[in-house]
């Protein structure tokens, strides 16, 4: 779609912005602006001028010497070859130092244009030149009245000294748009005209439409009857009399040349002007060839043939609808006329047609005839019927303005099913939530007035007219919300919700990071069964008072060995590793996520609680530490970044009871890990020191987070601290971290335990711990005073337990 800025103006009066100003604003509305080309550009210093004497060259029989007069009761000498000039005549004329587009000979033209200086032509001074059309950058395409070869002449009514430039209208430039498929509004000058109105907060002045008509009936000159409605929405037609064919007026064809569209007279310019204006396509036939006085809209018979406008026979089937008289087709409708029904300079009477037909046939029909035109281009994108009729009227009231002939009374309009606008209910609160914005309600609202949305303030409804078929939901609003706001000015937000296509569930995504960090540290996926048998509670050593003992029975069990649903996931994971462990495989590191089944109650009257479990085991390589490193190395993928809490106190049976701990986060036991007891190793016979780890995952996915806040590289330096402790050995590093972080204050960065020492330098009874404690400020350089009252309340708070620094 292109537009030339002009015609923009002439609905927008008030608009007055740079090129590059509109096409930004423009762009950023949501109408983008592909570029601009200027029509005047390399066009410089070129006025109107008169000639006022013409003498023959002395020395050239093919040049003559011109007088002109350029305004200012100033005269330049031009020589020039030119031999359709005379005595009186109005030229463009280029003053010394102006430039022109380019010359005669329609080649490429220079990037700069050519500059224009004084010179001599045959020994001859000449001090400009005049022009011809082609040197001002157009054609006889779009200036008809241009000659063939040599200057172009004004007319007389042009005043001397003008600016050519303004008076040919190639003071203007166009602009490509590219509309997306669902705005079939902007496919036109006035609906590009609306849009630059809101988006530069202007007034929109569309065209007054008034037809002054005869005082007879259309009905009277012709019918029309539209046979398949499904293709044919709405067909108007208008009947003008009395046609007098001639040019169309200047200002109307350098509209139509700035938009590409070359002038012929004035009824096919009116068509073509409306089809700009409207984006409505519209047809005119010849009345006195349409047979009957009768126009019947249809499906074509498969085996025709039809020629059309441009002199080719077309191949026509059941599915391509066409326009036919009482005996003959005379169009395919919304694509081209026929050759039987065009418009020639002996018309004296007319038919206007503005019909919509349906997009999809339009588009599939184009196809199949082999012909694609501008009016075809338009249809298929899904006309408003509204929109028919005030064309045809503006054409026929375009057709009285210029003279080109005598409206008929009334129109013939088919229309069965009038097509309404929308109402689509304003919920700002979720406009807001889609955008991330805290726009208020009424700001909103004055958007959709901008853009001739009404609004219902009972009903809180947005009134939407036909012709914006792309909007029926909230989040349409919310687009129309978003390009006037300023898309650049919408704050960056983290998306919500989740997604079901695409994108793993938020539970799916945490047990995925098991999966990862177990496998990163070599554990390898086990997969167990959900069946056991009552004994492994012995195995276990678990209480007779145990929950874990309540399990559900299944009623029809395979054997006794699968005849409960397991309450832990320990026993398949102790059997995995007893079976590596009897075939002699070293070092073997398992995982699972799998389901315990906790019953509600006992006996069973609904289903039980199903829990997945993220379960570690191995034995060979590794230690405790080494289980606890994993686990910790899985809550920090995940999210959990406060410190988890150690409990050694409450014992389990089936652990060793001086290597085992739960695990709490914000005081919610999330799991265990400790050493299996020698016992239970035994028993599953398993001659080696077995760690365990046993995550709940259900509470894991509830703290879960994957957001994660950047915090920028530290400005300023660190002041490392090291302290050695004696303590007893009943003190855990735990209780001594807790103290670090306590009293370390907001200047504390990190600490690391680097040592832990028993032996025959210290005591019976105790244990020596070295820390290494990092602060940093953010905001500046530590000094030794800020560093030693932070120390000096760590140290305190543990001498309170009784630790004492190493001497």
């Amino acid at each position: 779609m292109i537009t030339a800025l002009s015609w923009i103006k002439e609905y927008v009066p008030d608009l007055d912005v740079s090129l590059q100003e509109y096409m930004d604003a423009m762009t950023l509305s949501g109408s983008k602006i592909e570029g601009y080309e200027k029509l005047d550009k390399n066009l410089e210093n070129i006025v109107v001028g008169q000639i006022k004497k013409i003498e023959r060259h002395p020395d050239a029989d093919k040049l003559i010497i011109c007088q002109v007069d350029v305004g200012k009761t100033e005269r330049v000498q031009i020589v020039t070859g030119a031999s359709n000039v005379k005595e009186g005549d109005k030229v463009p004329v280029v003053l010394d130092g102006g430039r022109v587009a380019g010359g005669h000979d329609g080649g490429s033209l220079p990037e700069s244009g050519i500059k224009i200086k004084k010179g001599k032509l045959r020994g001859i001074e000449s001090n400009g030149m005049m022009c011809s059309i082609e040197e001002l950058g157009s054609s006889k395409d779009y200036y008809p009245e241009a000659p063939e070869e040599g200057i172009y002449i004004f007319e007389d009514d042009v005043e001397v000294g003008s600016d050519a430039v303004e008076v040919l209208g190639l003071n203007d430039a166009v602009f490509e748009y590219e509309i997306t498929s669902n705005r079939v509004d902007c496919f036109s000058v006035l609906g590009i005209a609306r849009e630059v109105a809101a988006t530069f907060g202007k007034k929109f002045v569309p065209p007054v439409v008034t037809v002054k008509e005869n005082t007879e009936d259309v009905n009277d000159y012709v019918k029309v009857t539209v046979k398949d409605t499904d293709l044919c929405t709405r067909y108007c037609a208008r009947v003008v009399k009395n046609i007098k064919i001639g040019p169309s007026p200047k200002w109307m064809q350098r509209r139509l040349a700035a938009h590409g569209i070359r002038p012929i007279n004035n009824l096919v310019d009116i068509t073509n002007y409306i089809m700009e204006e409207f984006g409505q396509p519209m047809h005119a036939y010849d009345l006195d060839l349409i047979e009957g006085k009768e126009i019947i809209v249809k499906r074509g018979n498969t085996g025709d043939k039809f020629v059309t406008l441009d002199g080719q026979e077309r191949a026509i089937d059941d599915s391509v609808l066409m326009i036919c008289d009482a005996n003959k087709p005379v169009g395919i409708a919304g694509i081209m006329g026929g050759e039987n029904s065009m418009i020639t300079d002996s018309v004296s009477t007319l038919l206007f047609e503005a019909a919509c037909f349906d997009g999809t046939n339009i588009r599939r029909s184009s196809k199949k005839v082999g012909l694609r035109t501008d009016a075809s281009t338009k249809f298929e994108k899904g006309l408003d019927p509204n929109t028919a009729q005030l064309a045809i009227d503006r054409a026929c009231q375009l057709i009285v303005e210029l003279g080109v002939g005598e409206v008929v009374g009334g129109m013939v309009d088919v229309y069965e099913t009038k097509r309404e606008g929308k109402k689509v209910v304003l919920d700002s609160a979720r406009i807001n939530q889609i955008l991330g914005t805290n726009i208020d309600e009424a700001t909103m609202i004055g958007y959709f007035k901008n853009i001739e949305l009404d609004y219902n303030a009972e009903t809180k409804e947005v009134i939407i007219p036909s012709w914006r078929q792309d909007i029926s939901h909230t989040a349409d609003l919310a687009e129309e919300v978003a390009r006037f706001y300023g898309y650049d000015n919408i704050p960056t937000t983290l998306p919500t919700g989740e997604a079901t296509t695409g994108k793993l569930s938020f539970k799916l995504r945490v047990e995925e990071v098991a999966r990862n960090v177990a496998e990163f540290y070599g554990f390898s996926q086990a997969m167990t069964y959900a069946f056991e048998s009552p004994k492994v509670f012995e195995k276990l050593l678990l209480p007779k008072d145990s929950k874990l003992r309540e399990a559900v029975a299944i009623m029809n069990p395979l054997g006794e060995d699968f005849s409960i649903m397991r309450t832990s996931s320990l026993n398949g994971m102790l059997t995995a590793l007893s079976t590596n462990y009897n075939r002699r495989n070293k070092d073997v590191r398992l995982y699972e996520l799998g389901n315990v089944y906790l019953p509600k109650q006992i006996p069973v009257t609904e289903l039980p609680e199903e829990r997945i479990q993220f379960t570690l085991g191995m034995y060979g390589e590794g230690d405790f530490f080494s289980m606890k490193g994993v686990v910790e190395e899985f809550f920090q993928k995940v999210g959990l970044n406060k410190k988890i809490k150690y409990d050694p106190t409450n014992k389990k049976s089936y652990l060793h009871p001086g290597r085992q701990a739960e695990m709490y986060y914000e005081e919610q036991l999330i799991g265990y890990l400790g050493e299996v007891h020698p016992e239970v190793s035994e028993t599953y016979n398993i001659k080696d020191r077995v760690y365990l780890a046993v995550i709940d995952m259900p509470y894991i996915v509830e703290l879960a987070t994957f957001d994660r806040k950047y915090e920028g590289i530290a400005k300023y330096p660190a002041v490392t601290r090291d302290i050695s402790m004696v303590m007893k050995k009943e003190i855990l590093v735990g209780q001594v971290e807790e103290v670090i972080e306590k009293k370390g204050g907001a200047i504390l960065e990190s600490y690391q335990l680097f040592d832990i020492y028993e032996g025959a330098q210290i005591k019976e009874g105790y244990k020596s711990v070295a820390y290494s404690i990092t602060f940093r400020a953010k905001d500046k350089t530590l000094e030794d005073s800020d560093v030693n009252t932070s120390m000096e309340r760590i140290l305190k708070e543990l001498g309170n337990l009784g630790i004492e620094l190493r001497q």
